[in-house]
């Protein structure tokens, strides 16, 4: 997702090696920290999404069993 970003940035640190130091690339570096964010973001979305199916799943199986032990 942040890939062409990332080239950009890692370009910038080639073509300017003492002008990185100042600031030349700074620009380059927050939409690349904001990127990271939101690419964490979904992420996170998509695990949280996992967890809530895989719960569901675990309390299924749980009554199923408490189902087959009381019989």
């Amino acid at each position: 997702m942040c890939a062409e970003i990332i080239e950009e940035f890692q370009k910038c640190h080639l073509d300017h090696p003492v002008k990185k130091f100042f600031g030349e690339c700074t620009d380059l570096k927050i939409k690349l920290d904001r990127c990271f964010r939101q690419e964490k973001a979904l992420k996170r979305k998509a695990n949280f999404e996992e967890s809530k199916r895989f719960k569901e799943q675990l309390k299924a199986y749980k009554r199923e069993i408490a189902e087959k032990s009381e019989e």
